[in-house]
């Protein structure tokens, strides 16, 4: 398993990439992303359980989302059937990982309490509007920083792991130490992209939404409505298929199994 050392640029390439795919089939990918989010969704609405169900899930949805961009760039078919073909190579690591990604997140949300007396958990974990808007009002800056650092390293170990157990079929322990250290050996252009993904799926959004407040005061509904389609329809399929492309350059699509 070899991984290459990518200069900054080819953070911001990855988006580009990822744009370029979207194009080749946009309703394809922003189906399967819609139904990747209604499953999501739905398995949430189970208390609990469903939540647990839910992060299970999302390794394998999300390889199924990266074989999509793949069969999509070499002018190949893509359906429902490739989303959910995800869970078809090494399951349960698959499976684990979800799982053990939902731990850390906990872990994580739980170390912050030390900082912020748990208010910050309390609200991730309200189920009401009602309890978020009452927890609202608390400073969750600190916490929020708190489990960002802490999450950091939990992300770069979980970046490519769930495409490197799937489509390498590598062990759990294997999965996570390779992207660790594909992630560390590339932190510039991991950088670049962050940076890009903020610009492009926040800013600039935002600055859409803001001009459309001015051009259409009084249909402000309907500016939302607009500005959160393209986020779920070009934005979400576009951020996808660049994690296929960054597992392409880095690893080398010539590997996959």
């Amino acid at each position: 398993m070899r991984a290459q050392t990518l200069p900054a640029a080819a953070g911001w390439r990855w988006i580009t990439a990822g744009f370029a795919i979207y194009r080749r089939n946009p309703l394809t990918l922003s189906m399967l992303v819609v139904a990747y989010w209604f499953a999501i969704v739905f398995l949430n609405l189970f208390p609990l359980i469903g939540a647990l169900a839910a992060s299970v899930a999302i390794p394998g949805l999300s390889v199924g989302l990266m074989q999509a961009a793949c069969n999509v760039e070499r002018g190949q078919s893509a359906n429902i059937r490739t989303l959910l073909g995800g869970f078809r190579e090494n399951t349960r690591t698959l499976l684990l990982l979800g799982a053990l990604y939902l731990f850390a997140t906990l872990a994580a949300l739980g170390l912050s309490t030390i900082v912020d007396g748990g208010e910050l958990l309390r609200f991730m974990l309200a189920d009401s509007r009602e309890e978020k808007a009452a927890l609202s009002s608390a400073d969750f800056t600190l916490p929020a920083l708190l489990v960002a650092l802490l999450m950091t390293p939990v992300l770069m170990a979980w970046w490519f792991a769930p495409v490197l157990a799937a489509w390498h079929r590598l062990p759990l322990g294997k999965s996570l130490f390779f992207s660790f250290m594909a992630c560390s050996m590339n932190w510039r252009p991991f950088l670049v992209y962050s940076l890009g993904l903020l610009l492009s799926a926040a800013i600039l959004p935002g600055l859409v939404l803001g001009l459309l407040l001015i051009v259409l005061p009084g249909l402000q509904q309907f500016a939302a409505v607009i500005v959160s389609v393209a986020m779920a329809l070009v934005v979400a399929p576009t951020v996808f298929a660049s994690f296929y492309v960054g597992y392409r350059d880095i690893f080398g699509i010539s590997e996959i199994v």
